[in-house]
């Protein structure tokens, strides 16, 4: 991932709410293209100009061909209230971010994020890195909303469960229960990513608990009722993976070396 800084120069008067409106507009259309990634958004005011410091996928990720029409729009709205296109400057490699995943063409590729990234929650089947949103056609109103909004939800219930205090069986169910609301919304986006790439796109069930190892290693396939243990762990995370079904899971951490 990459630190980059944009910077919006003033050539005329502004209304500092109306600019600071325009630029979360063009922030929030970005970060729905996949282009920038988090929530938080640091913007600073100067003399002149306002600057917001973002983290990018790739170097590149803010360059035009990149962008969505809602990032277009959002672009020549900064006009209108006295603010002209930003500058961008990039500051480097974000130390404590995941590296991006520079497959062209991945054999398969899956949703999966935990309370702790905040980085694409699709990723390539066969490095685990994750795939810049902006790279495959928008899910649905020529954004990406959907699947940031979902993984949003899967992240906060991976929080509470890991915490601990309040609500811990029920954020486990939508994490783990393959008909949960969660789960359904997760599954359809896959099927919807998959249609719009042509790659086999599968959905991540965490697991936790269970009787015992024995039978937690027998477990069969939640969809269809067969067989998808692995014989080795992928990625030393995902110890079950069924194509059929597109659905990859883990032995219980209960059980997990």
């Amino acid at each position: 991932m990459w630190v980059c800084e944009l910077t919006f120069d003033c050539y005329q008067d502004i209304q500092l709410a109306d600019a600071e409106q325009a630029v979360r507009r063009l922030l929030d259309a970005l970060r729905y293209n996949g282009q920038i990634l988090g929530r938080e958004f640091p913007t600073s005011i100067h003399q002149g100009w306002l600057t917001s410091r973002v983290v990018c996928p790739e170097r590149d990720s803010l360059h035009p061909r990149h962008h969505s029409r809602q990032v277009e729009l959002a672009i020549e709205q900064l006009q209108q209230v006295g603010l002209l296109a930003p500058k961008l400057q990039v500051r480097g490699q974000d130390l404590n971010s995941d590296t991006t995943d520079d497959c062209t063409s991945p054999g398969w590729q899956l949703l999966y994020t935990t309370y702790l990234h905040t980085c694409s929650p699709l990723r390539c089947g066969k490095h685990f890195s994750p795939i810049p949103l902006y790279k495959i056609p928008a899910v649905a109103n020529g954004d990406h909303k959907q699947v940031l909004k979902w993984q949003e939800d899967w992240e906060a219930c991976d929080q509470l469960q890991m915490n601990g205090s309040v609500m811990e069986h029920a954020a486990l169910a939508e994490l783990g229960e393959p008909g949960s609301r969660l789960a359904r919304r997760g599954r359809d986006l896959a099927k919807r990513i998959e249609y719009l790439t042509r790659v086999p796109t599968f959905y991540y069930l965490y697991r936790v608990g269970g009787e015992s190892l024995e039978k937690e290693q027998q477990r069969p396939c939640p969809g269809c009722g067969n067989d998808w243990r692995l014989s080795e762990p992928l990625h030393d995370i995902f110890d079950f993976y069924c194509e059929p079904c597109r659905l990859v899971s883990n032995l219980s951490w209960d059980f997990k070396n």
